[in-house]
């Protein structure tokens, strides 16, 4: 599997994790001049912007570790950018990250509610 099949992977798998608990997917692989939002998804009238990072091994560190400063702000640029476009109004929102290991044909996911704020 190459990087990418290994997010796409990745993505479903949270996909599916969100959706068993509760979250209503609205929208996936959305994109901005800004940057990407893997899932756009909503639980309890909060809008959740989530990254999904996907790894083979802890080795490096965590997944959430590769959500930088500079990415944080391009989510963030991109959920406003969502929000204007779909013209939505008085809107919770938060970002979360989602790890996703995939070990000895094991996948394990890890949901990092509020994983940043932002000024939404």
């Amino acid at each position: 599997m190459d990087k990418r099949q290994l997010g796409r992977y990745g993505e479903k798998q949270a996909l599916k994790y969100l959706v068993n608990h509760g979250y209503t997917i609205i929208d996936y692989n959305y994109y901005s001049r800004y940057g990407e939002i893997d899932i756009v998804a909503s639980i309890q009238g909060i809008y959740v912007f989530v990254e999904v990072k996907t790894r083979t091994s802890r080795a490096y560190g965590s997944a959430a570790e590769a959500v930088s400063p500079v990415k944080q702000r391009r989510m963030v640029m991109t959920a406003q950018d969502y929000i204007q476009k779909h013209k939505i109004e008085d809107v919770l929102a938060r970002f979360d990250v989602i790890e996703v290991y995939i070990e000895n044909e094991s996948i394990k996911l890890n949901h990092i509610k509020n994983a940043f704020e932002a000024g939404i």
